[in-house]
């Protein structure tokens, strides 16, 4: 007769739930006494109880075992009041955690098929912020799955689908051994059951006779390893039916060719002992050369470490063995030996961030048997939060398939690493079903939509760095190699489009390019608008090679000195923005009619009454008044730094929704600000004309507000007013 499912305090109080803090558990046992807290429990209490079971094993800490109960049991986190996950952070991270990994499950359900399940494995270690989630969701599928028998068989091939796909490989990379081995042989039991029945009726046809073997097998080598002074463990090594079927499958083999149906392993103290254990395997049986590996003075790329050897054991058959230390048994097991890298074929190496958090999780797993202090973990958790940067993002595709790019991609990447083509005809991007421009920065987990058009029309602008909308180098060559592929003639005009738009606004237009053409060695002013096109020198360069020039041209040369005290060229302190060679203590002030920003070139005019007025070179007052009384005119420099400047901008587009919003965002996202704008139609209501005044820090800053104002949709031109 089965016993009765544990009640909600029963689990709470169980030895496996023996992790808790007393505190937490006595918060959790009043809470479950509350009407309500064990109902709409996701999953029946046998399951829940098998699941505390496996965390017990991995030896989970108490905000671990109390997010798994709190997570099966709304109820019960109902009835602990509002207050309790602000009281308890690390609880709640573990909850949140877990309710993010079900975008995964859904995920895995919409597909058709597994395709793509590394993906997703990324995805999910990606999006969670605490890792011991991860260990929550393998002890909660492990529970599932044993008692997957009672489900319909849709819902249980599904859920041994999902199985297979995500939760076995993750505790296989993570070294989870524990439940690595019953999660595959669950899975496959239930996805090939008349495969797995075949195994099993062969392996149970010669249980009896390889278990006697094993035994004998064992006690000669004990025997053997005590009469040469070595102390060994030596037992039996389990063999677990899809591993068996894994490896008739690699080796196409049946199964009575598989040499490790019959194995041992010696476990030793030291170093020394392992290869003085060898020796006596050695002279005890005949070894098979080509089935001999050192991984100890050989140790693999992800540490593991181990001698492994096979030998024609007693009664002619083959028998395999392996011997390493305690330590090394330990590591291999939980430690940071992870098997993942080669016996997962055909998956590709993981990059640095995701070998830091598999140790990471690792130590996480190990914490509490090792030390099994309250300050440590509290100390390794916030050592988590600085450590696991992660520097991939993963998003997912309309039909579910899930794509890692650089860290700081944006849609116009996830369009070109989709294809070429889909990058060159992008148009637009829907990232969660909303409109985004193509600057916008992805975060894990997004799903990704491409609005493309008819032709393929890529724009220079996506080349330039400082506009933001690729972060991927691959991306861009894919930009630059269809510009490329254009006439010599059109990537000229395109280049002396882009560079006027950019001396124009510092008031350089027209200018010589020879020092842009000396400073980067090229040849011709046509080389140098060809560059600029295709985006391999960007026009800021350039413009700032020539205002520099410029500069240098328009600096006075000392004069001769003179009993005139006015007339020495020095330069007086000055505790306002600017500094006036010459002259202090006068009145400085930015004049109104063209508003400089820090970075472009300034030229102030002596006024009658109101001080030094500061002026661009290309104003058109200030040439008026310099012309009619140039001695008025005084040389200025740009002095502290820290203030802001209002400027006036003119932005001409076509009329659209969300228009006023996108010229906002990419404001803001500047750290720009807007202290007044107005709006008007032009041409029947096709086209709006904004004004507006904005606060930069410089010139930099406006720059890039103008560039990527001018690269919204529909924009004609973004400009200085």
């Amino acid at each position: 007769m089965n016993a009765a499912p544990p009640t909600l305090d029963q689990l709470i109080a169980s030895g496996a739930a023996s992790a808790l803090t007393p505190a937490l558990r006595t918060a959790l046992l009043e809470a479950a006494r509350q009407p309500g807290a064990g109902v709409d429990a996701r999953d029946p209490a046998d399951t829940v109880a098998a699941m505390l079971d496996a965390l017990a094993k991995l030896d989970a800490d108490s905000d671990t075992v109390a997010a798994a109960l709190l997570r099966n049991y709304p109820g019960l986190l109902a009835a602990l009041g509002p207050g309790f996950e602000a009281s308890h952070p690390a609880i709640s991270v573990l909850l949140e955690g877990q309710a993010a990994a079900t975008h995964v499950r859904t995920l895995h359900a919409e597909r058709a098929s597994g395709g793509g399940s590394e993906g997703m494995r990324r995805l999910l270690l990606a999006i969670v912020r605490d890792l011991r989630v991860v260990s929550i969701l393998l002890a909660r599928q492990l529970a599932r799955m044993r008692f997957a028998d009672r489900l319909p068989p849709d819902e249980r091939t599904a859920l041994a689908a999902l199985t297979r796909d995500i939760h076995a490989p993750l505790a296989n990379r993570l070294g989870i051994w524990q439940l690595k081995w019953e999660l595959e042989d669950l899975a496959f039991r239930h996805l090939e059951p008349q495969t797995y029945q075949q195994i099993a009726r062969l392996l149970d046809e010669k249980r009896v006779d390889r278990e006697r073997y094993i035994e004998d097998v064992i006690a000669t080598l004990r025997d053997a390893m005590a009469a040469q002074g070595v102390r060994a463990d030596v037992a039996g090594r389990p063999k677990h039916i899809y591993s068996i079927w894994k490896k008739m499958k690699r080796k196409d083999v049946p199964i009575g060719e598989i040499y490790d149906l019959r194995a041992v392993r010696v476990l030793v103290d030291d170093l020394a002992a392992c290869y003085a254990a060898l020796g006596v395997v050695h002279a005890t049986w005949t070894p098979i050369p080509s089935e001999f590996d050192d991984y100890i003075a050989r140790p693999k790329s992800n540490d593991y470490r181990s001698l492994h050897t096979a030998v024609i054991g007693p009664e002619g058959k083959t028998l395999e063995v392996q011997i390493r230390t305690f330590d090394m048994h330990r590591q291999a097991e939980l430690g940071v030996a992870a098997h993942w890298k080669y016996k997962e074929a055909g998956s590709q190496a993981a990059d640095a961030a995701f070998d830091r958090k598999i140790a990471w999780m690792r130590r996480l797993l190990d914490a509490s048997g090792e030390n099994g202090r309250e300050g440590d973990d509290a100390q390794l958790a916030g050592a988590l939060d600085t450590e696991l940067v992660e520097d991939r993002v993963y998003v997912i595709t309309p039909k579910g398939e899930v794509i890692d790019l650089p860290s700081g991609a944006t849609p116009l990447d996830f369009a070109y690493h989709v294809h070429t083509e889909v990058g060159h005809r992008c148009r637009g991007a829907k990232v969660d079903g909303r409109i985004v421009p193509l600057d916008h920065v992805l975060r894990s987990g997004d799903r990704v939509e491409i609005l493309t058009g008819k032709v393929a029309e890529p724009r220079r602008d996506w080349l330039v760095a400082s506009n933001g909308f690729l972060a991927s180098a691959r991306s861009r060559e894919k930009v630059r190699n269809w510009f490329h592929r254009l006439d010599k003639a059109r990537n000229e005009v395109a280049g002396r489009e882009l560079l006027d738009k950019e001396l124009r606004r510092l008031g350089l237009l027209g200018a010589d390019l020879a020092p842009a053409r000396e400073r980067f060695n090229l040849a011709s002013d046509g080389e140098l608008l060809v560059q600029v096109a295709l985006g391999d020198l960007g026009p800021h360069q350039v413009g700032r090679v020539l205002l520099e020039h410029e500069r240098a041209l328009t600096q006075p040369a000392e004069p001769p000195a003179t009993t005139m005290t006015v007339a020495r060229r020095r330069v007086v302190p000055n505790t306002s923005d600017f500094t006036v060679e010459g002259v202090g203590n006068l009145l400085v002030q930015l004049a109104r009619c063209c508003q400089p920003v820090p970075g472009e070139p300034i030229k102030g005019y002596l006024t009658r009454g109101r001080g030094v007025s500061v002026h661009r070179p290309d104003c058109a007052a200030f040439r008026r008044l310099a012309s009619r009384e140039p001695q008025r005119v005084l040389p200025v420099e740009w002095g502290r730094a820290g203030s802001q400047y209002e400027v006036d901008v003119e932005v001409v587009a076509v009329d659209r929704k969300w228009l006023l919003k996108e010229v906002s965002n990419v404001i803001a996202q500047e750290d720009a600000h807007v202290t007044s704008i107005r709006s008007d139609h032009e041409r029947n209501g096709a086209r709006m004309r904004l004004q507006l005044r904005l606060r930069v820090r410089d010139y930099g800053q406006l720059t890039t507000v103008l560039g990527k104002l001018g690269a919204l949709p529909g924009v004609e031109h973004a400009r200085r007013a």
